[in-house]
């Protein structure tokens, strides 16, 4: 009798303790470097006491979490570019949620239509130039890289890469497929070599004397300027940084974000929907800034002081979502001309 008695009261415990530790954490799958996130994280647990479980991967997530289905583990998405959030929300893996802090922190045109997903921090996709071979104004729009005085001048990583895809979206979807697919034409031709590397191989190409001109995302400039490599940090040294169509009645720089969203088959959404809500606050937002020279995505956040010197720019405010809605299109002018 007295087993039996320890056996139930045993039982009783596992069923009752569980939820009650499971609803302590949340599990993330992200397409963010751990180094880039655990700052967020950390401070997260430090303020709620749900502790954070991550899974990181550069691609297949998706398709796990569509495997997985309703028995996936996983809470919460943390994404680089709207073209692969939008490939969750496209899956039906995400969860719309009811959040008067999402809304309020976060400009409609950087959020799902459906409250399925949310930017959580801007990137500029920016003209990084040799400040000693090219002259202010010189290059004041995107649509001047195809001009044929460039030619041999600029550098690039391959066309295909979701942050290429997006710029030719943002040209698509201001000039139409005609125009923006002679504009990228041009573009090609002008290369100094083959589309190769990342972003901060773009930077390295410039130093180097490859090429005076190439694109990138803006938090590039600060990861190799404040470097721990003292080389890496040299590569930027006669490298400015140009905000495109800027002009007053130009349609402003293109803007990127990372996002997340809650994940549809998630057990515990109540702290996933948290863990966003946080990440949109004021201190996470400047964290964004201090740590991974990001923009914050709410509008009563100033960047941080480092971003400012690099100086204020106007933003493209074309909806985000219709970046990912001209992906498909953007990758076949990209093929189409050789990027």
């Amino acid at each position: 009798m007295i087993i039996k008695l320890i056996k139930f009261f045993l039982f009783n415990i596992s069923i009752f303790s569980t939820p009650i530790l499971f609803s302590k954490e949340i599990n993330i799958y992200s397409h963010r470097q751990p180094f880039l996130i655990n700052p967020f994280l950390d401070l997260f647990t430090e303020e709620t006491g749900i502790k954070t479980n991550v899974i990181y991967s550069k691609t297949g997530l998706a398709q796990r979490l569509k495997a997985e289905g309703e028995n996936s583990p996983a809470d919460v998405i943390l994404t680089v570019d709207i073209g692969r959030i939008y490939i969750y929300d496209d899956l039906n893996l995400l969860a719309p949620v009811n959040s008067a802090k999402l809304i309020n922190n976060i400009p409609v045109y950087l959020r799902s239509p459906n409250n399925t997903w949310f930017g959580l921090s801007k990137r500029a996709r920016v003209i990084a130039i040799n400040k000693n071979k090219i002259k202010d104004g010189d290059i004041l729009r995107i649509e001047d890289l195809a001009d044929k005085k460039w030619k041999g001048k600029i550098c690039s990583r391959p066309g295909s890469h979701v942050y290429n895809r997006g710029i030719m979206a943002s040209v698509v979807a201001a000039l139409g497929e005609k125009e923006a697919e002679e504009w990228a034409k041009k573009l090609v031709n002008n290369f100094a070599k083959r589309p190769q590397g990342n972003d901060r191989a773009q930077v390295k190409a410039i130093h180097e004397g490859e090429c005076d001109i190439a694109l990138i995302n803006n938090y590039y400039f600060g990861k190799l300027k404040f470097s721990e490599d003292p080389e890496q940090r040299k590569w930027v040294d006669n490298v400015k940084l140009v905000f495109p169509n800027q002009g007053e009645n130009d349609r402003g720089a293109h803007v990127n974000i990372s996002g997340g969203g809650v994940v549809k088959f998630s057990k515990n959404k109540e702290n996933a929907l948290a863990l966003l809500e946080f990440l949109t606050s004021e201190k996470a937002q400047k964290l964004y800034g201090e740590i991974n020279f990001e923009y914050p995505v709410n509008p009563k956040v100033s960047p941080s002081v480092e971003l400012q010197k690099w100086g204020k720019f106007r933003e493209d405010n074309l909806s985000i979502i219709k970046i990912a809605e001209l992906s498909p299109l953007s990758q076949k002018i990209i093929d189409r001309v050789g990027w």
